[in-house]
């Protein structure tokens, strides 16, 4: 009886808020124009589909985005595509960064897509419509837009290249910044899909090393479900709201500098303290703070499932006196734990204003390099606007008028679960924008918490390395998106001015050799300079890129049972593991904690404090948040480089990478018995119990061993 009525329940409110049910024919977006998509990586073909659901929209460039408080065009063009096509849904706009969007369209037939491509290109401020591709068995947005980036022989002279752009109807857009030999092109003769084509033949063309479409990249909505399950776990944290009201370190670290009020969640830098408590199965705040402030028990049962971190500081100084940098979403630097661990820009030939990082997310076509980017990584006035009226709808708006609003993630939810209630769809969908739509756009802010935090009068989040410095250098607009042209710029960048350690939290990209050439030009160099990347959160039994670069680490993330984290990569290209946290192992407390973004006013603004939890948040507002990934994976190794580095400047990266995987072990990592089904299903041969290399690559990084190898001089 209740899934009857849930399910009637759930279709009344489709049809009250004038949402047909979905139908089985998709819409045409646009017609495909090759059946044999493709481009070109090392001589090897990369098959791509074109997306009939979707169109992508080139806005017409208005200036820099802090220069804009007016209304976002993506919501402009959403308003010009409301009603007016019988029979149909307007489509969902979604922006991707700052001058293109996602069109998804409804169901429909081949009509309705082109009708809204027509109103589409009415529209004053659109400058045209691009293709959306993706690859095969991946949800995600592949935008092909008018550009490639083309990488001469460095021996052909201006004249010669200039013959060949010439042959192939190409114009320079400009060169790419930070790069040598490598250009950012338009074809005047094609568009559409047909650009593959033209990126394709240059590959043919002698003096060309390489080229490919400068592709626009965003994953999509990937976690509904995850969200479904998130909400489910939080029902049984609500006890745990308000860990920051006194709970202090550990008797038996207090003597460890930096002191914090939140050491004891931190599991990935030493795990016993909140092994051991969980062990005890606390049950209220008041016993966990208590727990917490026991002193850790010498002879203990509980495994270590950490990196060492806590041992590590008393014999190094905390990474004093590396850079790190960032490369990454929005790097929220005023955060009061992230202000004293900036690095402060010195080169002679910065750009005006130019003090912390460069934000090349933002892009430009200008011959002035300092006029296509900003100086400021932080979230501007217009993305604020656009978060904030999402994450304040999920608090002002009723269950009935948050689904009708966003009725798309509603049916998705619904779909998934039949069984839902409108009450526990809304509360999904609230927990999925709060949590990835507005919460997840401070990635790059928590990337760097997990790395170099310093907390200040004892409270907050500590990183691995607290007294390194952070680089921020941003790639990514709003959704995710981001280009090659523009991740080659920021590792150029990120060398020449200065990092001795790079982390890419960027796993799921799609491989260039643009990219690949870039930082193997980098890394040539730089011989001191180390370069960390998440493996990637697919689940797939080979290393994401660019962690599969080569001379790039590649990390895998762990929980604190020491398993492999569930969604993270494994096996073929995979370097070390690190703690990367599991929301679900056994819930919030198994995330790893870290500096957030919406701590901020403005978003706050009508709101007030919450009195229970509206996410993985640590705090009421979101100071600090739980995550989980290798995207936290990677920050925490990158941490490690940065200790040992403290200790020994002199080490080049092939010294360092071979210590940090030397000193790594197996020493608490466990393989599940999910993991064990799996490898018995590959038909490997070897011994399981011993051969946990195609898990955890080389093991479980220990911070504390390599600082110690450093000194040793090992």
């Amino acid at each position: 009886m209740k899934r009857i009525f849930s399910i009637l329940l759930a279709g009344s409110i489709w049809s009250l808020s004038g949402i047909p049910l979905p139908t089985d024919t998709p819409a045409i977006a646009q017609t495909q124009e090759n059946s044999d998509l493709f481009y070109l990586y090392k001589g090897q073909r990369i098959p791509l589909n074109q997306r009939p659901d979707a169109i992508a929209v080139a806005f017409k460039k208005v200036g820099a985005t802090r220069d804009r408080t007016p209304q976002p065009l993506y919501l402009q063009l959403q308003q010009a595509l409301q009603g007016g096509v019988r029979g149909s849904t307007p489509p969902k706009v979604s922006p991707l960064g700052e001058n293109y969007a996602v069109v998804t369209l409804p169901t429909g037939t081949r009509d309705v897509g082109s009708a809204f491509q027509e109103r589409i290109q009415q529209q004053p401020y659109v400058q045209t419509t691009l293709p959306v591709l993706s690859r095969s068995q991946r949800q995600e947005i592949i935008v092909l837009p008018n550009e490639i980036i083309i990488s001469f022989d460095p021996q052909l002279d201006d004249r010669q290249r200039q013959a060949i752009l010439q042959q192939n109807n190409l114009a320079i857009v400009r060169p790419l910044r930070f790069n040598r030999d490598r250009y950012l092109v338009k074809s005047t003769s094609a568009a559409g899909t047909k650009v593959l084509n033209i990126a394709n033949q240059l590959n043919e063309v002698k003096g060309v090393t390489s080229a490919a479409p400068n592709f626009i990249q965003s994953l999509t909505d990937q976690n509904l479900q995850t969200s479904a399950k998130q909400v489910a776990n939080l029902k049984t944290s609500q006890q745990f709201y308000s860990l920051t009201n006194g709970n202090i370190a550990p008797q038996s670290s207090r003597s460890i500098s930096p002191k914090t009020n939140l050491l004891g969640l931190a599991w990935q830098l030493n795990s016993l303290p909140l092994k051991q408590c969980l062990q005890q199965s606390v049950s209220s705040l008041e016993s966990l703070q208590s727990c917490l402030q026991q002193p850790i028990a010498k002879k203990s049962a509980v495994s270590r499932t950490d990196i060492h971190v806590t041992d590590a500081w008393k014999r190094s100084n905390g990474g004093r006196g590396v850079v790190v940098a960032v490369i990454d979403s929005l790097i929220q630097w005023d955060h009061p734990d992230l202000a004293n661990s900036l690095y402060t820009v010195k080169a002679a030939d910065k750009c005006l204003g130019e003090v912390h990082g460069w934000d090349f997310s933002v892009g430009g076509d200008s011959a002035n390099p300092c006029e296509n980017g900003d100086a400021d990584t932080r979230i501007s006035p217009s993305e604020l606007a656009i978060l904030g009226s999402k994450f304040q709808d999920t608090f002002q708006l009723s269950d009935a008028k948050l689904v009708e609003k966003y009725p798309q993630e509603a049916l998705s939810v619904q779909r998934r679960n039949p069984d839902y209630s409108l009450s526990e769809i809304a509360n999904v969908v609230r927990y999925n924008i709060r949590t990835y739509k507005v919460g997840m756009e401070f990635h790059g802010t928590y990337v760097s918490g997990a790395i170099a935090a310093k907390p200040q009068n004892g409270e907050g989040i500590v990183g691995v390395a607290p007294n390194a410095q952070i680089l921020p250098v941003r790639i990514f607009g709003l959704n995710g998106s981001y280009t090659p042209s523009a991740y080659m710029e920021a590792i150029g960048y990120a060398a020449d001015w200065g990092a001795d350690v790079i982390n890419l939290s960027l796993g799921a990209s799609l491989p260039t050799p643009g990219e690949e050439e870039e930082i193997a030009s980098v890394l040539k160099a730089h011989p001191k300079l180390v370069i960390v990347a998440a493996a990637g959160n697919e689940n797939f039994n080979e290393v994401s890129f660019p962690a599969a670069y080569p001379g790039v680490v590649a990390v895998g993330a762990t929980n604190i049972l020491g398993n492999r984290a569930p969604y993270s990569n494994y096996g073929k290209g995979l370097d070390i593991v690190a703690p990367g946290g599991d929301l679900d192992t056994p819930g919030l407390l198994g995330g790893i904690p870290t500096t957030g973004g919406t701590w901020l006013d403005a978003f706050w603004q009508g709101i007030p404090n919450p009195t229970s939890r509206w996410s993985s948040v640590v705090d009421p507002r979101g100071r600090y948040w739980w995550v989980q990934g290798t995207s936290f994976s990677s920050p925490v190794v990158a941490g490690v480089v940065a200790l040992m580095k403290g200790e020994n400047s002199k080490l080049n990266r092939e010294g360092l990478v071979s210590i940090l995987k030397s000193t790594a072990s197996y020493e608490g990592l466990a393989i599940s018995d999910e993991d064990a089904k799996l490898y018995r299903s590959k038909g490997v041969k070897s011994d399981l119990a011993k051969d946990k290399q195609y898990f955890f690559g080389n093991g479980l990084v220990n911070a504390d061993a390599a600082v110690r190898a450093v000194k040793q001089g090992r």
